[in-house]
């Protein structure tokens, strides 16, 4: 269940700073899905939580003095065990997807939800995490009607310059297979 104020029941809410209001009558249209892990490749630290917090030590390894300043959020984040941590109200704009467009409407952040995937391109997603990234989108979907199998895309497909997740791992059938036998 998704509240009146775009929280998700059941998920560990962790409210990040990296957000505002979406802009005035913009509606909630597409869904995109990211990966994150902190240091690169290392999954279960708590750093993407003190990343999206504003609360990121730099000094704990070197790849975080390239990030410290950052200011980036998501709405959710699934980790490798298929928790669920809501960062964002799906009510308000995450930062997650930067410079982007879908279908030449530029500003993806103005119209999505993103859900981080605790994960690499290359290293394959868990079966906990599939499980709970379907459920949590049928609930979207159920929520927010705009948003449609066909508006589910990656961050690649945003911003195809720029990125590559959530990576050839993800394996797209298999999540479009779930959310149609959930």
């Amino acid at each position: 269940m998704i509240s009146v104020d775009g929280w998700l029941a059941n998920a560990v809410q962790c409210p990040s700073p990296n957000a505002n209001q979406r802009p005035l009558g913009q509606e909630i249209s597409l869904l995109v899905i990211h990966n994150i892990s902190l240091p690169p490749g290392e999954f279960g630290t708590g750093f993407v939580a003190a990343f999206f917090s504003n609360q990121l030590d730099p000094s704990l390894h070197p790849y975080f003095e390239t990030i410290a300043e950052l200011k980036v959020s998501a709405h959710l984040f699934i980790d490798r065990l298929g928790n669920v941590t809501q960062f964002v109200a799906f009510t308000e704009r995450a930062w997650h997807a930067g410079a982007s467009a879908f279908n030449n409407i530029e500003n993806c952040n103005d119209y999505s939800i993103g859900i981080e995937m605790e994960g690499c391109d290359n290293i394959a997603y868990t079966d906990n995490q599939y499980t709970a990234l379907a459920e949590v989108t049928r609930k979207l979907l159920a929520t927010y009607p705009k948003i449609t199998p066909e508006r589910i895309v990656g961050h690649s497909d945003i911003a195809p310059e720029r990125k590559t997740d959530p990576g050839s791992a993800f394996d797209w059938a298999r999540f479009h297979s779930l959310l149609t036998s959930g």
